[in-house]
């Protein structure tokens, strides 16, 4: 077991798929010689090289265009999108093109593609580079959308994301980079698509992801000074979505509350608050409640993101209203 950052635990797990199999190649801006924007590619250009680490110009669509071609033919690229804002920029090649190849081919060309990307805010970037996106992707019939929480899991389900035959947007919550974790020693695994229960508690279940997750973990503990103790699950991918896990958790505390940092109108806690309407509708013992970023632009200002963003305080309270 050695402890490491999440940043780094990035740079770990792309440097244990391209141990493993020399067709997956890192593709992106800056992600060789400088070792990433965000120092999570460090190390890599010098072990791999430049055919397996390529530096690219400042170009989504140059990026994505490329990645997409050489996974057609054979390799399993990681294409970096600097921020995840930028999709923007290049959503015709994800959205059109990339999530639809093998649906459009009968299944004769898939796409081993992983394209990682900086997501969310907290880092005070300012509303054009702090955007939580994964609403965006999850909405795209044909792409997978994973978003670890810790070192440990973006290694395993980095692997995973590598591993699978179609393409996976996998989002790096950027201010989750300087945090810490235990990574176990050897080659590490995850499965898309299997949450995690972080804490278990009987009185309401607390779904969140990415930055969210240590968040709720943090209410939980704030909840548990009343009395109130409450399960905490980590999503860790919205497609596949574990339905199974957060529908066993409802049907034991009768009470849900999603934390997500996307802006609250179409965010993936209204089709969570959807299926557990569906299929657990007689175990709520009270309203489903979703704490949210509001349907803003995110400030750049400190005292204005930490507002609009799901604090630990408007957890405790979503849990609170939910239990009334």
């Amino acid at each position: 077991m050695a402890e490491m950052t999440y940043r780094d635990a990035v740079a770990h797990g792309i440097a244990q798929e391209m141990d493993r199999d020399p067709t997956v190649v890192l593709i992106g801006e800056d992600v060789g010689a400088a070792g990433g924007v965000f120092k999570a590619t460090v190390g890599l250009f010098d072990r791999f090289g430049p055919d397996r680490v390529v530096d690219t110009p400042i170009s989504e669509q140059a990026i994505l265009g490329a990645s997409m071609g050489a996974a057609m033919t054979g390799l399993r690229p990681i294409a970096e999108v600097m921020f995840s804002d930028f999709f923007a920029v290049c959503w015709d090649l994800v959205a059109n093109e990339i999530a639809k190849t093998r649906y459009m081919t009968n299944g004769q060309v898939s796409l081993p593609l992983v394209i990682r990307s900086a997501n969310g805010g907290g880092a005070r970037f300012g509303a054009q580079h702090s955007q939580s996106v994964e609403n965006w992707a999850m909405a795209v019939p044909g792409l997978k959308v994973v978003a670890p929480s810790t070192p440990r899991d973006v290694v395993g389900l980095l692997a995973a994301a590598v591993r699978d035959p179609d393409p996976v947007l996998f989002f790096e919550q950027k201010s989750l980079y300087p945090t810490k974790g235990d990574v176990p020693e050897g080659e590490l695994v995850d499965e898309l698509g299997v949450a995690a229960v972080r804490r278990h508690g009987g009185h309401a279940t607390v779904v969140a992801l990415a930055a969210m997750v240590p968040r709720a973990l943090e209410a939980a503990d704030h909840l548990a000074e009343e009395g109130v103790e409450v399960t905490v699950i980590d999503l860790r991918s919205l497609v596949p979505l574990d339905v199974t896990t957060v529908a066993t958790s409802v049907r034991q505390t009768g009470h849900l509350v999603t934390v997500e940092e996307n802006p609250r109108l179409c965010g993936w806690g209204a089709e969570v608050a959807s299926i557990v309407a569906e299929e657990c509708l007689f175990d709520l013992d009270g309203p489903i409640v979703r704490v949210t970023t509001p349907h803003v632009p995110l400030p750049a200002a400190d005292a204005l993101e930490d507002a609009a963003m799901p604090s630990v305080a408007r957890i405790v309270e979503g849990v609170r209203r939910s239990l009334c």
